[in-house]
């Protein structure tokens, strides 16, 4: 079982390695556009570079408004006219992807990292050289070989399977060589009646901090201090990530599509894997990550030019 998770009100953090860019902005401000999520600040364009007065940009945009992301500025015009968007409505009337196969490497060894919250929900990097991701855990299909740079979790799942909406969705982040993001595997998390091993070994979850003003020191009034305060990191964490194949039986079943980042700017070119077995946690772990997330499922897309499991 988790050891039960504590609150952090306000701590300056050395470094925090935020999850890719679809996943690991962190909340800011929002626009008059989205002025009804204003207290929940969503996340900004970039990873913080630590300490409570460092200058962060602000995002404009969040989970639930996402159906008009594509209006906000024009870096975000993929979010709207895109043809392969995510996530999307899965079905077994789609059927099971016969091509390809995901395989994966390293996944058995302990990796190190740092575990945080992405200002949405736990999330964990792994460490690695700077430039240098080759070293990292990795999963091959096809011609391709890509690098596990980290995973996050949502809450609710993003994907829905046959009308049927998971308490959650694990994204495991991987990338190329030269660190762009390239293919996400999602494992769907729910309740179910014992603890699930891979969140065992994890220390105790770190919260989401709601309400919390980021802006950068340069739009503080002068004489009033700037407010920043971030998730506490806890670095040097070891983990299994066999652990969370190991819960889905290695992904032997799935579905798999042509999408995009699940965040602004929603860049396309991603492969997605989703597994079909779901990953079931103990009650008090479900609520345990619950209680340390925040709304962060966009709004489901169309199918369009996904190619679901095709060659």
């Amino acid at each position: 079982m988790l050891v039960p998770f504590f609150l952090v009100t306000s701590l300056a953090v050395r470094s925090v390695f935020s999850c890719a860019d679809h996943t690991g902005r962190q909340r800011g401000h929002l626009s008059p556009l989205h002025i009804k999520r204003q207290a929940a600040t969503p996340s900004t364009n970039n990873p913080p570079t630590g300490g409570t007065n460092s200058s962060e940009p602000v995002a404009d945009w969040a989970y639930d408004a996402s159906y008009d992301w594509g209006a906000i500025q024009a870096e975000y015009a993929d979010c709207q006219t895109g043809t392969q968007q995510s996530p999307i409505a899965l079905s077994l009337t789609n059927g099971l992807s016969q091509y390809h196969h995901p395989s994966f490497s390293n996944y058995n060894r302990n990796v190190s990292g740092n575990w945080t919250n992405w200002s949405y929900g736990p999330s964990f990097t792994l460490g690695h050289p700077a430039d240098d991701y080759t070293g990292l855990p990795s999963m091959k299909w096809d011609n391709v070989t890509s690098y596990l740079k980290g995973w996050h979790i949502h809450a609710p799942a993003d994907h829905s399977v046959g009308g049927d909406r998971s308490k959650a969705e694990m994204h495991l982040v991987h990338v190329d060589a030269k660190g762009h993001e390239i293919a996400v595997l999602a494992i769907r998390l729910d309740p179910g009646t014992a603890p699930l091993p891979f969140l065992t070994q994890l220390p105790p979850m770190i919260p989401f901090i709601p309400g919390i003003d980021r802006r950068p020191s340069t739009d503080v009034a002068p004489g009033q201090p700037a407010r920043t305060v971030r998730p506490e990191v806890v670095e040097d964490v070891e983990m299994n990530m066999s652990l969370a194949l190991n819960s889905v039986y290695t992904v032997s079943e799935f579905w798999t599509y042509k999408g995009s980042l699940t965040s602004p700017p929603c860049t396309e070119g991603i492969r997605w894997f989703v597994a079909r077995a779901i990953a079931f946690t103990s009650v008090e772990q479900m609520k345990m990550v619950l209680g340390v997330s925040t709304y962060s499922a966009r709004q489901e897309q169309e199918v369009w030019l996904h190619e679901i499991n095709s060659a």
